[in-house]
């Protein structure tokens, strides 16, 4: 199908001039008709009944009925951006496809984000797997990774996901909870399909509130096939890695937030590329010889199982930078269609039986969403490249075909569309050996649903496993059934017994009496959050609570070291509007007590001011900031009389009255009269660490 644009752009913007006016454009009608008046219908006297001939109304009012489309059944809530993807170097030895060929070339991309489970009028901070899916739009066509950020699935044979999904989603006779697993419908399902063990230790993680899009990992979950010119082939697993690092929220900051601000991950997507701090991430590949397909204790095609990167590292191959926001939400990312299906040369499948099903069910879906066959001719969807073939047609086609002939093969129009040789860039399929019984069963391969859940155990720091047992007790403990709970506890005695104890501790229910499995004592750094990169504060924000009275010195000083380690500042204060300095200075209020909370900040600041600090010494709210923001464990200054507001706080353990220049315990920062610029640096690095988690001891939490 052959893209043409029948209307010339200067002539078109010279028709559209009498529509045009000084002030701006002419309202009209979608026929072009232009509008005296959108307020008020057509009726028969000022009270009289509307007549059926307001042509303007029935058509705005039918648009307006129409304007929804069908949500996605899953990752109905997603925000996106615009960016590109340049290689570091040709990847020739292992594919063909030109976007690994030339380091010096940038292809465009656009990237959907989204949760997995809510409705589109969810919360963003719900505990959940986050979509990480990407389109490229190159020269051989569209090619999409449509992956999470969880590099494993919940069961291993597509043909389960319907299954899935209905326990997942609210439970249908009261359609509760939104957006929320912690329900008996999906921990009874799970109950019953253990190979959805390893998938489980990971949505019970940190890794599933993480901090911001821009701070989580991607991956391409399946196992999928990189093939060279030669044709040889090699299996291939895709990752993504944030270079701000991989960062989460604490369970009880991600409850807090979906109340306080349930945009907060597109929020900060957005306001992110506007300020210039463009998302970036480098593109990694595990890359395993076809040779060694069965070296390892565990199958490649299974879709529950990873590749520990201690037995094949990851290779970075290029980096992605999101740099463009959208214009239109829905146009572009409610209509962004990304399939698995969506390959070019050098790109191909394995048999993973659950990738197989999405090479299906993904193209179907998008065709009944979007309700047209023509879904790749919107501007999102539509390749860069050439499109031509013999489809013609259906609702809504944007092309205007004008050839005549829509058959093949065809001499009229000298056979074209024609075939293209592989030589020529055309698409072929990897050659491999197929064999074997029809049959509905599962390879043995596949049965070991274990390990690399206790692996994934074993990986992470204590802290996280803390995180992990009270998640399991709040799922769980949203159950009601007692024998689902109990059949899960089952469950988690194989992946480990003291997993397994901890958690019946908080359900209150007995606990399994012996080790169902020998742990296998594995482990793989790569799981933990803990070793992941702390070398920046780039793009963090910061409370800075002030009132009338505050040392405006001191505040900027702090405010412009921030912004020199590449974070913002933002002052929180009793009232909007202006606060005065000591100085006899004015400073902007961005947020005040009420429309902004310690939750949507990474630390905070208390700058001195005798007058100011007097006055949130005796605003409850600006003590809850400190002391909830103690709570999370996050970074927290004061510098002079700053410091009297933390004494004021419940803020436990930490000594006010020290001798030294600069305090430094467990992250919360003093200086009475210390270098401002060693006060600065001591914040910096307080940080960069992200989280102080001895915090989080019982006895160290604020009341």
């Amino acid at each position: 199908m052959s893209q043409h644009d029948p209307i010339n752009e200067q002539s078109k913007n010279q028709d559209m001039e009498p529509f045009r006016h000084e002030a701006g454009e002419y309202l009209t009608t979608n026929k072009g008709v232009k509008v005296s008046d959108t307020d008020n219908s057509l009726k028969a006297g000022t009270r009289g009944p509307t007549l059926l001939e307001d042509f303007h109304l029935h058509e705005k009012l039918a648009h307006f009925d129409r304007e929804r489309i069908p949500e996605r059944v899953v990752h109905a809530r997603g925000a996106g951006a615009h960016g590109y993807f340049q290689p570091y170097e040709s990847l020739a030895e292992y594919t063909k496809a030109k976007i690994f060929q030339d380091p010096s070339v940038r292809t465009p991309v656009f990237v959907r984000f989204s949760t997995v489970a809510g409705f589109r009028g969810s919360a963003d901070t719900v505990r959940d797997v986050r979509g990480f899916a990407v389109k490229f739009y190159t020269e051989e066509g569209n090619w999409d990774i449509v992956g999470n950020n969880i590099p494993v699935f919940f069961i291993q044979d597509g043909i389960k996901f319907p299954d899935l999904i209905h326990a997942i989603k609210p439970e249908p006779h009261n359609e509760m909870p939104q957006a929320s697993t912690a329900h008996d419908n999906f921990w009874d399902f799970i109950s019953l399909v253990p190979e959805s063990m390893h998938m489980i230790m990971w949505i019970l993680s940190d890794r599933t509130i993480p901090r911001s899009f821009r701070m989580m990992q991607g991956f391409g979950v399946h196992t999928f096939r990189f093939v060279n010119a030669q044709g040889k082939g090699r299996f291939v697993k895709f990752h993504w890695k944030p270079l701000l690092g991989v960062h989460s929220l604490v369970f009880d900051e991600a409850q807090k937030l979906g109340g306080k601000d349930p945009d907060y991950h597109r929020r900060d997507l957005t306001e992110a590329i506007e300020m210039g701090d463009y998302p970036e991430y480098e593109l990694g590949v595990q890359i395993v010889e076809e040779e060694d397909e069965f070296k390892f204790d565990f199958d490649l095609l299974d879709p529950t199982k990873l590749i520990p990167e201690e037995l094949v590292p990851v290779r970075p191959i290029g980096k992605m930078v999101l740099n463009r926001n959208p214009q239109n939400v829905f146009a572009e990312t409610e209509q962004v269609a990304f399939a698995p299906s969506n390959v070019v040369p050098g790109i191909d499948f394995s048999n993973d039986p659950m990738l197989q099903a999405r090479l299906i069910s993904y193209t179907d879906t998008q065709m009944h969403r979007l309700g047209s066959p023509n879904l790749n001719q919107l501007p999102i969807n539509r390749p860069v490249c050439p499109v031509h073939n013999n489809q013609r047609d259906g609702v809504m086609p944007m092309n205007i075909e004008t050839s005549r002939q829509n058959y093949y093969p065809n001499s009229l129009s000298g056979g074209c569309p024609m075939m293209s040789p592989e030589s020529a860039g055309g698409y072929v399929h990897y050659m491999q050996r197929v064999e074997g019984r029809v049959v509905r069963e599962r390879s043995n391969s596949f049965s070991d649903h274990f390990s690399q859940a206790t692996l994934f155990w074993n990986s992470l720091s204590e802290v996280e496993k803390e995180h992990l047992i009270a998640a399991a007790q709040f799922e769980l403990g949203k159950v009601y059934t007692k024998h689902v709970k109990e059949e899960m506890l089952k469950h988690l005695n194989y992946v480990d017994h003291d997993l397994a104890k901890r958690v019946a501790a908080g359900l209150g229910l007995p606990a399994p009496s012996v080790e169902a499995i020998p742990n296998h004592g594995r482990s793989s750094a790569a799981l933990s959050m803990m070793n992941t990169d702390k070398s920046s504060i780039k793009s963090r924000r910061i409370a800075v609570l002030a009132a009338d009275g505050v040392n405006g010195n001191e505040v900027m000083a702090i405010k412009q070291a921030l912004m020199n380690a590449g974070a913002y500042a933002k002052i929180v204060a009793p009232h909007g509007g202006m606060i005065e300095t000591m100085q006899g200075e004015e400073l902007p209020v961005e947020m005040t007590f009420l429309t902004g909370a310690s939750v949507m900040f990474d630390a905070v600041y208390v700058p001195g001011g005798d007058q100011s600090v007097e006055v949130l010494k005796h605003n409850g709210d600006a003590i809850h900031f400190i002391d909830e923001a103690f709570k999370h464990c996050k970074a927290i200054a004061a510098s002079s009389e700053g410091v009297e507001l933390l004494a004021a706080s419940n803020i436990k353990g930490v000594n006010f009255t020290h001798n030294g220049s600069v305090g430094t315990e467990m992250g919360v920062i003093t200086s009475h009269s210390g270098n401002p610029n060693q006060f600065a640096q001591a914040f910096i690095d307080a940080i960069k660490q992200h989280r102080y988690w001895m915090r989080s001891t019982k006895e160290m939490v604020p009341a």
